[in-house]
């Protein structure tokens, strides 16, 4: 008996010494990146099951005021990842029964103008729609658009870019639309369900709008590069976008969603499997996008789901290893921050 025990002792310990050692690596990871590559402010979140196994702020949130960043409380602006927020939305209704995919999109919407061809909220969610992207500088707009319905007149009356279903062209505005469409269905303003059906559920406590006129604790600053060092990103009212690309997160809440999309939790297995279902061309070409989610293999051969996200003073990366059932999330408060590998390699320090 006594054999046994000491033999368990040194398992723990080994386990024990094995887990701390990966997660010095992992902190080797970011400083080194951020040594060669300097960041105002980074946030990094991983889970594994129902646990946070590694939560780390790295640099300032506020740079002038020399605020830390804290994983679990600053709230950096989140990109495309409210994409991946706004189709749990989709997703919820969806197993009500109250969403059809194959449906065209002024079946919900019917104030948005026909078009020449028929629109399927599937092909919007994925990309294939036809719907356009950003125009020039649309993406700094500085207008306060006071409802979803007065955001789409920034792109509701333009033709289509390409017949719905043969080609893949990224569009935030289509994002918008399918908001529209949520509020209608839901019959309740689109901020208002992501609150109420979302983000309260899933227990996102620090996930909010990007309103400009409300008070939020841990609100941070937004930074673009300057020469070797860091400018205050431009004004930009994301009341344009909220579903495409207007909500503020922390790397701890965005780890959670990740998470309890994994366990089904959230939304039906069935469901998350068709979201995160890559769709496809008219001539059958993969798209590596499904509904909100996008779906690949990574360079060491780990398959994963998830999203980027990049907007006027953050950036951000959300990988879910499904098979291993990790979940990284990490923010920057800085444009065009290039982390998409950074956060990978945190993955791997883990997986492997």
């Amino acid at each position: 008996m006594n054999k046994i025990c000491s033999l368990l002792l040194v398992l723990s310990v080994c386990c024990h010494t094995s887990a701390q050692e990966t997660l010095v690596r992992a902190d080797e990871v970011i400083k080194d990146f951020m040594s060669e590559t300097p960041l105002p402010g980074l946030a990094v979140t991983v889970m594994q099951g129902d646990q946070i196994i590694w939560s780390q702020g790295y640099g300032y949130s506020d740079l002038e005021n020399k605020v830390p960043v804290m994983p679990d409380q600053s709230l950096f602006r989140i990109g495309s990842i409210s994409k991946p927020f706004t189709a749990a939305a989709m997703g919820r209704l969806h197993d009500q029964g109250k969403l059809d995919l194959d449906k065209d999109i002024r079946e919900y919407v019917n104030y948005f103008p026909e078009k020449e061809y028929p629109v399927t909220v599937r092909q919007i969610a994925g990309h294939l729609g036809g719907i356009r992207h950003y125009f020039g500088a649309e993406n700094f707009n500085t207008t306060q658009y006071k409802n979803v319905r007065h955001g789409l007149s920034i792109f509701k009356d333009d033709p289509l870019i390409a017949e719905p279903g043969t080609q893949y062209n990224y569009s935030s505005y289509g994002w918008n639309l399918l908001s529209a469409a949520v509020e209608e269905i839901a019959e309740q303003d689109f901020l208002s369900y992501m609150r109420d059906s979302v983000f309260a559920p899933l227990g996102m406590d620090h996930t909010h709008p990007d309103a400009l006129d409300i008070i939020l604790p841990g609100r941070g600053r937004y930074y673009i590069k300057s020469g070797d060092g860091f400018a205050n990103a431009p004004y930009v009212n994301n009341s344009y976008k909220w579903a495409g690309g207007g909500f503020l997160s922390t790397s701890n809440d965005v780890a959670h969603f990740g998470r309890q999309h994994l366990q089904n939790e959230y939304l039906t297995a069935s469901t998350f499997a068709e979201w995160t279902k890559p769709q496809q061309t008219r001539d059958g070409k993969s798209t590596s996008y499904g509904i909100g989610w996008r779906s690949e293999t990574d360079e060491r051969g780990y398959q994963w789901v998830g999203h980027s996200g990049g907007s006027v003073g953050g950036t951000t990366m959300l990988y879910c290893y499904p098979e291993q059932d990790l979940v990284v999330a990490m923010i920057v408060n800085l444009t065009g921050a290039q982390i998409g590998l950074l956060a990978r390699k945190i993955a791997w320090t883990f997986l492997d």
